[in-house]
């Protein structure tokens, strides 16, 4: 563990769960709480997570929420937790809450349109090997597990097929660990933090612990009333406040949010 801002008293901050009279954890999913793997559907939670968040959920006091990339769908399966926590998946295009209830942001007519052409474009271009999975709002192209030169080939190839998709301002695009994806730009993961943190108390204790570069405007956005959380095995630059290394480093964090109402 390694506090990245000065200004942070983490002793204190980490004192404060347990006093606090609200407390909100946001939660990133693939390559924070599970570690990523080629097949997103063998990307488990790391063993030593699902019984701490199952503690943590149980004991009530905490809104545990996670907010990933994934559509929102697919996470309540691997995290086999009953009930589910709140899960804003689509980098905040999808909000599923506990009982199945699910609101969904819609792209425009335009921005659809475009990811239909994108999306057509793609498939003409990318490397053998490589996996294009179609989203609400985006289109993501995933090249983990691939040797160097192939992954690098299809980064070069998309990028010269969705230019012109860039250059128009419709569509913005964004690389992550393993791949890069072609978004709508109404939504993202700010967007889902900014609306869990307008009903939650003033006096809460907040965190966000994610991995990703999709997680930068997440960090930015809970710096006001939280602490942000780096997860990651190697460092990499970052506005997190706190850097922790899986799973050891993360299950200890999460270790202090099972506490009683």
């Amino acid at each position: 563990m390694q506090v990245l801002t000065p200004s942070l008293n983490y002793g204190n901050f980490i004192a404060s769960i347990a006093a606090a009279p609200a407390r909100l954890l946001l939660l990133d999913y693939d390559g924070t709480l599970a570690p990523f793997r080629v097949d997103p559907g063998e990307a488990h939670p790391y063993p030593e997570v699902v019984p701490v968040l199952k503690d943590v959920m149980s004991a009530g006091g905490t809104r545990v929420v996670i907010v990933s990339g994934r559509p929102a769908v697919e996470l309540p399966p691997l995290l086999a937790l009953d009930p589910h926590p709140e899960i804003w998946g689509s980098h905040g295009w999808e909000r599923l809450q506990p009982d199945g209830t699910t609101q969904l942001e819609q792209p425009s007519d335009e921005e659809r349109r475009a990811l239909d052409d994108a999306a057509r474009a793609a498939g003409a271009s990318i490397e053998s090997g490589a996996r294009m999975e179609r989203k609400l709002a985006s289109i993501a192209i995933h090249w983990r597990g691939l040797d160097d030169d192939v992954a690098r080939a299809c980064r070069d190839a998309i990028g010269r097929a969705w230019s012109p998709y860039l250059s128009s301002g419709t569509l913005a695009l964004l690389e992550f660990d393993g791949g890069v994806e072609l978004r709508a730009p109404g939504c993202n993961k700010q967007h889902a933090v900014k609306a869990v943190l307008a009903t939650t108390p003033a006096d809460a204790a907040i965190a966000y612990l994610g991995d990703d570069m999709t997680d930068e405007d997440a960090f930015s956005a809970i710096k006001a009333r939280g602490v942000s959380v780096l997860v990651r095995a190697e460092f990499r630059p970052t506005a997190a406040d706190v850097w922790l290394r899986p799973p050891e480093d993360l299950v200890a964090f999460l270790e202090h949010w099972r506490v009683s109402r």
